[in-house]
């Protein structure tokens, strides 16, 4: 134990630390705000048709998601280490910086290929940087309620949308577009910078008053202390990478989608489908809380099945009964799932490999969201162009399901007979 309890905010650390999550919190609303880019997929299509005179199809105007998403994910394992070595304040204020400039970049291109490197390159890197902090912090504060930790700071990145989504909305109809871009990149810059600079770790060692660590290997506290090279040794971090990854392909598939399906599919009107976005942000958010208290309370092998079960029937749902009551709940539950797999996934990394290396070790888990930003989208808008609906996509995500359903059954389990790890030492 540390010599001295540190103060945050003029508090006990053990209360304090909540502020620690709430700006985490904020920052998340900021980096979360990609997920409304189903709003800005018609208006975009319309810019570059009318004002540049090209005709862009439905893959070239999902495809700055896909490349955000795809940076955002290579940035943070990268910038794992950095957050250790410059502290969590002056990487967030590097990765807001470059997060705001990708959105006021974005707002100057005159091609679809410039919104791919300004907005998709530079403000994915931007969020990649800046993303990985609030979680490591919250991580290292809270041993006792990590997943809901977690999941709770990362609630801002998935009801980002419902707020982001209508200010979008609104700034779009007032404004235009590019506009819009503009008055988001100046917000962010402002917003994160200012929310960087209380954030800090705790000391080594320290641990909340009261509070005893659960025995090894109960789901809770890790077997071992591992670096990333014994992580990547193990089945468990492969189990835990594939099933990451077929949860965030489906979740990434329903969120860039969501507004187009509304349309085309349920029958719904342009404004409700726009509406329903930010209505689906809200499970999106609340299911990293939900699903991240769920893996304290019942390991996150079992939570992870539980969602799953819940993609499969989403799926299933909206494929053989589609209508607008099937859409409102399948896509209620595929991005509630998706927020899920963002808490279960940080959460269960810490819970099997432990915290010493956890920076670099999550980095590379989230890898896997990478790869599923980078397949989604995609597979969407090749499903879309060759059949000329999306109602194809869903029986592939149900089956997908079931897969992710069997790998977390077989390895999402704590690693067995580790060698190299490293004990009682803080990465």
């Amino acid at each position: 134990m540390p010599d001295t309890v540190p103060a945050i905010f003029g508090m006990p650390a053990e209360k304090g630390r909540w502020g620690l999550v709430a700006l985490g919190l904020i920052i998340n609303l900021c980096l979360g705000s990609i997920y409304a880019w189903s709003v800005f997929t018609a208006p975009l299509a319309a810019h570059f048709t009318e004002v540049l005179g090209r005709h862009v199809t439905a893959g070239e105007v999902l495809l700055p998601f896909s490349v955000f998403l795809a940076f955002f994910a290579i940035a943070m394992p990268l910038a794992g280490k950095y957050i250790e070595r410059y502290g969590p304040r002056n990487v967030t204020i590097v990765g807001g910086i470059l997060t705001g400039f990708g959105w006021l970049l974005a707002s100057t291109v005159s091609s679809v290929e410039a919104l791919y490197i300004v907005y998709g390159v530079i403000g994915g890197v931007g969020v990649g940087i800046t993303y990985g902090v609030p979680v490591a912090v919250a991580t290292q504060w809270f041993p006792d309620r990590r997943g809901f930790a977690v999941g709770l700071t990362l609630l801002g990145f998935g009801f980002s949308a419902f707020i982001t989504a209508n200010i979008a909305g609104a700034l779009i109809a007032a404004y235009g577009v590019m506009t819009t871009f503009r008055i988001f990149g100046f917000a962010f810059i402002v917003l994160l910078v200012i929310s960087a600079l209380p954030l800090r770790f705790p000391p080594a060692g320290w641990r909340p008053m009261g509070w005893t660590p659960p025995p090894p290997g109960s789901g809770s506290a890790p077997v071992c202390e591992c670096d990333r090279g014994t992580m990547l040794r193990t089945g468990t971090f492969y189990g835990l990478f594939a099933c990451y990854f077929i949860g965030c392909l489906a979740g990434l598939m329903a969120i860039s989608i969501a507004q187009p399906v509304g349309t085309e599919v349920a029958g719904v009107s342009a404004a409700l489908a726009t509406a329903l976005v930010g209505f689906f942000a809200i499970f999106n958010g609340l299911g990293r809380p939900v699903f991240g208290s769920l893996t304290d309370r019942i390991t996150p092998q079992k939570t992870a099945m539980l969602t799953f079960a819940l993609i499969a029937v989403a799926s299933l749902l909206i494929w053989l009964v589609p209508g607008v009551p099937s859409y409102i709940v399948a896509f209620a539950i595929l991005w509630g799932c998706l927020g899920g797999w963002l808490a279960i996934a940080p959460t269960a990394t810490a819970s099997y490999f432990g915290t010493c290396d956890y920076s670099r070790c999550y980095g590379v888990v989230f890898l896997a969201y990478g790869a599923g930003a980078i397949a989604g989208p995609q597979v969407a808008g090749f499903i879309r162009t060759v059949s000329g609906t999306y109602l194809g996509v869903f029986p592939l995500v149900a089956a997908l399901a079931v897969i992710g359903f069997i790998i977390a059954w077989l390895l999402m389990r704590p690693p067995t007979g580790v060698a190299g790890a490293r004990e009682g030492k803080r990465g």
